[in-house]
């Protein structure tokens, strides 16, 4: 029986440890889309560059929650692992929502 409780935390830490990476992959994609929209920002007209700079800040305050939601994650114990990880991915679904919208409007 104890074997079966080594495997199972095997199990675990390798998930925890998978969806960390992905969620840390993805903030670095984040940052270069982002850096993406501020090089668009800096060729725009005035009035279309406050509307980016806008965008930007909010996809940067959003994108802070999940990076504080992300070291919830690596801080929390297994037991409190999987209600963090709802948290993060709520954090995770409002930048994704920020930035397409983002990405559509200056298109």
């Amino acid at each position: 029986m104890g074997a079966d409780v080594s495997i199972t935390e095997v199990l675990m830490k390798d998930k925890r440890k998978a969806y960390e990476e992905k969620l840390d992959a993805q903030l670095k994609e984040w940052n270069a889309q982002i850096a993406l929209l501020k090089a668009k920002a800096a060729n725009a007209e005035a009035d279309v560059k406050i509307d980016y700079y806008k965008a930007i800040e909010a996809l940067e305050r959003k994108q802070d929650k999940v990076r504080t939601k992300l070291q919830e994650l690596k801080a929390a114990s297994d037991e409190a692992w999987e209600a963090v990880k709802a948290g993060a991915e709520k954090a995770w679904a409002e930048v994704k929502i920020a930035y397409h919208d983002a990405a559509s409007k200056f298109k």
